[in-house]
């Protein structure tokens, strides 16, 4: 049975990663707090791999590895920092030519997607999907199998959606519904194929 590509992102209701281009995965509309993060920990244990495009991997790799180590985070800041640095990685960049951290670099000669395609052929379980560029290509290729939405209280209006340019309607099944703390609500839906 192949793996599962799973697309985990913070969106606001009108489904807007990024109210202000360049938040990099932050901005105040966000209500990051201890519940999300152990859920995300608890979530992120259980995965097989990550796959990440460049600006979500870059983001990720300029805090992560050393918050784990630092003793003024809480605990379960410094556990996903674990998670992450110790966690299989695919980098999808067509300009980096090395990364850390358990890192495999993918599509410097323009064919990511069918890479993934055959590396989601040969894993068992699930592989957690950062980037909506990445979401994007994967979704268009048939090849994006979950979406796990943390939807936060926020209205943007606008800004950056959780896919790029995507143009076509997509069926999808709810898999699992939860209300976190701060009255953001997780839903994990399933693709149709």
């Amino acid at each position: 049975m192949p793996g599962r590509f799973v697309y985990w992102m913070n969106v606001s209701v009108d489904l807007k990663i990024e109210h202000i281009e360049g938040e990099k995965g932050g901005g105040d509309w966000l209500r990051v707090g201890e519940s999300l993060h152990r859920d995300v920990n608890a979530r992120a244990r259980k995965l097989r791999a990550m796959v990440q495009g460049r600006r979500v991997y870059e983001i990720m790799e300029g805090f992560w590895p050393t918050a784990r180590l630092d003793e003024s985070l809480p605990d379960y800041l410094r556990e996903y920092g674990e998670i992450w640095t110790s966690m299989p990685k695919i980098l999808v960049s067509r300009t980096r030519s090395a990364a850390p951290h358990h890192t495999r670099i993918v599509g410097r000669d323009g064919n990511a997607v069918e890479q993934l395609a055959r590396f989601r052929d040969d894993v068992d379980g699930d592989v957690g999907v950062g980037g909506a560029t990445l979401a994007t290509h994967l979704l268009r290729a048939g090849l994006l199998d979950q979406i796990l939405l943390y939807t936060h209280p926020t209205i943007l209006g606008n800004g950056r959606p959780l896919f790029d340019g995507h143009d076509r309607p997509v069926e999808l099944d709810l898999l699992e519904h939860q209300v976190l703390d701060e009255g953001i609500t997780l839903h994990r839906y399933a693709v149709r194929r």
